[in-house]
């Protein structure tokens, strides 16, 4: 099983930028994705799921009207689009996969890890 991140960068408030994660060695329609994020001295946080069947999200209230989680199964990818980039958003960003599909926030949940990739949102 392997998960691996990308398209984080440095970029000005108010910008976008759309996450990339990359999945091989299962099936992706079987799982629920999480992506979660880390700021330095911060704990871990749910940011966007999405259960197996890609029919229930969530959002933390942070995000909520400025990120957007989609899976592709036949690409064997999920992608985190965010807009609207605050200072705030800076964190490494991980991609997680959940074995029983629920599209849970709890990081905790999940089985499989990526190994991140660094958002920082400054001007």
């Amino acid at each position: 099983v392997r998960l691996v991140e990308s398209g984080g960068g440095l970029v000005q408030p108010g910008s976008s930028l759309r996450l990339s994660c990359a999945t091989s060695g299962f099936t992706l329609a079987h799982y629920s994705i999480g992506w979660f994020r880390q700021a330095p001295g911060k704990e871990r946080e749910g940011v966007a799921c999405i259960s197996s069947s890609g029919d229930n999200t969530y959002y933390a209230d942070s995000v909520k009207g400025r990120f957007a989680i989609s899976k592709v199964n036949a690409r064997n990818i999920v992608y985190l689009q965010m807009n609207s980039l605050k200072p705030e958003d800076t964190a490494v960003y991980y991609c997680a996969a959940e074995v029983l599909g629920r599209g849970s926030p709890n990081s905790t949940d999940y089985d499989y890890w990526g190994r991140g990739t660094q958002v920082t949102v400054s001007s």
